[in-house]
């Protein structure tokens, strides 16, 4: 069904019923300071049939290499994803009220119990949007268990991250202050400033690097610790809750979901038991029936349309539930040996890569950390004119601009997955020394 506008009658009629005299006045309620951040979306003001043309232009720009080598990470990879995650498994994944479907009630339990294996952590939710959001609603928590506004945030936090974050914080009035990165690349946590809800730590971070957790929980006093992680890392890394995170969140798109151009994302969460009732979204629960059969209902739901709507955490509501499912399939046909080899080969050819483009003439790893299966190449031109270079033998790399971002103005960074055949990453080589 084509959209059809309302005309100026309609709005006029509108308006008259509510009582206003202006488009104006309706979003008067608005603050300056919120109206000030809205951008314009650059479509022309022109006919639909030229806005029609304008976005079909951008979408022909898109073009897809079956050959292509994809490197491109900060947050979204290239990982195989197995048969095994079929169609109809996700057919009927959301219905609006779970409450009256066993099967959909048993797939968010299974979902909540893989993601607490996997992080170490004691209760976890049925999904958030995605890694960003996560990431955001662990600080909007860390606020209301301890009335603090001010959290702290490590400089290798994914931009994209931090951006959704600092949002959030705007709105809720919440101070974010930042932690510098050490020459490992690793967040310098010797000076946390006092008076913080949260510390917000991640690894592997947006360099690719590995942080060190340890003794770290015992240095923050009652601020929480919040990791934001990896899942497919942690078939080889101590789980975070082990190291004493308070809550642990990540980006589940490794896990059996395409990357495709960008979403739909899966949000992990998961915490600590005392934490329970200030989770965002949904969680399942493991119960009897009045047979003494083993069944599942809907535990705890924050949304503003089930509790009063001040005590309410979030509007999360079917969020990516299918994605979630998505990720139970994926998790329990690879099982904990499976993720720790595939987190194994995702490392050895990563570092097999490092250490073939540090050996080029001009180029060195910028950070001496351990890392995972992301790194960042300092090149001896203009990082963009090389990432270019790359593109036109069919290389993709992240952007040059979410390193400078971050600080580094010299480098590219690459991620290395499972996919990627040692023919391939010798290509690269051979690539990046040309283009350099």
């Amino acid at each position: 069904m084509r959209y059809i506008s309302n005309s100026d009658v309609d709005r006029r009629a509108m308006l008259d019923t509510v009582g206003l005299p202006s488009i104006e006045a309706l979003f008067s309620d608005i603050s300056e300071e919120v109206k000030s951040r809205c951008r314009p979306m650059g479509l022309p003001a022109k006919s639909e049939f030229e806005v029609a043309r304008t976005l079909r232009e951008l979408a022909d720009a898109n073009v897809v290499d079956p050959s292509g080598i994809s490197l491109l990470g900060g947050g979204v990879y290239d990982h195989y994803i197995p048969s095994v995650g079929r169609s109809e498994f996700y057919t009927a994944y959301t219905p609006y009220q779970p409450e009256v479907s066993q099967g959909t009630l048993t797939a968010m339990f299974e979902f909540q119990t893989l993601i607490c294996e996997l992080t170490g952590m004691e209760v976890a939710n049925a999904s958030m949007y995605d890694g960003a959001t996560a990431v955001a609603e662990a600080a909007l928590l860390a606020e209301r268990v301890l009335g603090r506004k001010q959290v702290v945030v490590s400089r290798g936090l994914f931009p994209h991250y931090r951006r959704v974050l600092d949002t959030y914080c705007w709105a809720a009035r919440i101070a974010v202050k930042e932690l510098p990165a050490t020459q490992e690349g690793r967040t310098d946590l010797a000076n946390v400033p006092d008076g913080a809800s949260a510390v917000i730590v991640q690894t592997p971070n947006a360099f690719g690097t590995i942080e060190d957790l340890s003794q770290v929980k015992e240095r923050l006093g009652e601020a929480l610790l919040v990791v934001a992680t990896h899942p497919i890392a942690l078939g080889l890394l101590v789980p975070p809750g082990d190291s004493g995170a308070d809550v642990v969140v990540g980006e589940g798109q490794p896990l059996g979901l395409s990357a495709s151009f960008g979403g739909p994302l899966l949000g992990l969460f998961a915490t600590r038991e005392r934490y329970l009732r200030q989770i965002p979204g949904r969680i399942a629960g493991l119960t009897v029936d009045t047979d003494g059969n083993d069944g599942f209902t809907m535990a705890a739901q924050t949304r503003e349309q089930h509790i009063r709507r001040e005590r309410a955490t979030s509007n999360i509501c079917t969020n990516s539930a299918l994605c979630a499912l998505t990720a139970t399939v994926y998790l329990a046909t690879l099982g904990a040996e499976g993720l720790s080899e595939l987190a194994r080969i995702n490392v050895a050819k990563a570092h097999y890569l490092a250490d073939r483009l540090a050996a080029l003439p001009g180029c060195e790893l910028v950070f001496s950390g351990p890392f995972f299966n992301e790194f960042v190449l300092r090149v001896p031109h203009d990082p963009e004119r090389v990432r270019q270079g790359l593109a036109s033998r069919g290389i993709l790399v992240d952007d040059p601009r979410w390193l400078r971002y971050l600080g580094i103005h010299d480098g590219l960074r690459f991620a290395v997955t499972e996919k990627r055949t040692k023919e391939q990453l010798d290509r690269v080589v051979e690539a990046v020394e040309c283009a350099s």
